[in-house]
């Protein structure tokens, strides 16, 4: 006797633990009619954060002055290399879901996404550490600045940084492997995110939450710590050797790093804060400032660096020229 083959229940593979469970993602909590709607500033916002960097790094890969092939700028395409990283990691599943309500998620898809995000993340605050260095060396020690930052340094300062990512979410994806899924199966937003993924594991996730609480520590207070510290040693620098009127000049070039680091940090910290103190806030300002913080740097970073950053904007508009002509 033949029988039609039947849809298969996605809540299955939550109660059968032989079935990979698959996750169901969520637009913007109370927004749904219109989500699609919402999808139209954030693809826009994709297209910016995608050309934008791209931009930077064609610009300092293909500029033939010597002045682009710098320590400084070896480093901005670090972070430009890290925030289209970070960009493309979140843009199949938050279009998906916006737009075509494809809400559906595999747990393998949505580990390989997890890692990603929090991998380019944690890559990010590794890269504007070593900008802050940069910076301190530039200004703190001048003469010696292109013999202290040798091109071997930066290419192993580069490799540390990937590590060091890699270091700490080897552990994490190790964890999360193991848990087995059976109760609810939506998620908080548009993509897999750790600390929302393990609270669905029907297990005890007390070590998971430990190492992630630490790892999420580990990147807000040291790395913002050591940038903190060399700012001050940058400003200490300055007020002793310059005049009044060469402060502000001086200290100029740390303008676009600065924007760079709180564009980063306030909206990571604002979203950890409102998760662990904010059980009675509002879904929708969750998803508003985690939204601020993976997708903001990527958009900002290159339109701050062009703006600020003469050779850079130089390269653009000599770009730009090049087409229309």
């Amino acid at each position: 006797k033949m029988t039609c083959p039947t849809r298969r229940d996605p809540e299955s593979s939550l109660r059968n633990p032989h079935v990979p469970p698959v996750f169901l993602l969520v637009g913007v909590p109370g927004l749904e009619t219109v989500q699609h709607w919402i999808a139209v500033p954030l693809c826009s916002m994709y297209i910016l954060a995608v050309l934008g960097n791209c931009l930077v790094l064609f610009v300092i890969r293909t500029e033939p002055k010597r002045h682009l092939h710098r320590p400084m700028y070896y480093f901005l395409s670090m972070l430009a290399a890290t925030d289209l990283g970070l960009a493309l990691s979140t843009l199949p599943t938050v279009l998906n879901v916006l737009w075509f309500s494809a809400r559906e998620i595999s747990i393998s898809a949505c580990l390989i996404q997890m890692t990603f995000i929090h991998g380019f993340s944690y890559m990010e605050s590794s890269v504007l550490l070593a900008m802050a260095f940069d910076r301190y060396v530039a200004i703190c020690n001048p003469l010696r600045y292109t013999s202290i930052l040798t091109s071997s340094r930066i290419a192993r300062a580069g490799v540390a940084i990937v590590s060091r990512s890699i270091f700490v979410l080897v552990p994490l994806i190790c964890l999360f492997t193991q848990l087995p899924f059976c109760r609810s199966r939506v998620l908080s937003y548009s993509y897999c995110l750790h600390q929302d993924v393990i609270r669905l594991a029907c297990a005890d996730t007390t070590f998971n939450s430990l190492y992630g609480f630490t790892l999420s520590l580990f990147i807000m207070v040291l790395d913002p710590l050591l940038i903190v510290l060399s700012y001050i040693k940058i400003i200490k620098m300055v007020l002793s050797i310059t005049s009044k009127e060469e402060h502000p000049k001086t200290l100029s070039t740390c303008v676009s790093h600065i924007c760079a680091v709180l564009i980063f940090y306030v909206p990571m910290v604002g979203w950890a804060i409102i998760r662990r103190f904010g059980e009675n806030t509002a879904p929708v300002i969750h998803v508003l400032m985690v939204n601020l913080y993976l997708f903001v740097p990527p958009v900002l970073n290159p339109i701050i660096y062009s703006m600020k950053t003469k050779e850079i904007r130089e390269g653009i508009l000599k770009i730009f020229r090049q087409k229309k002509f």
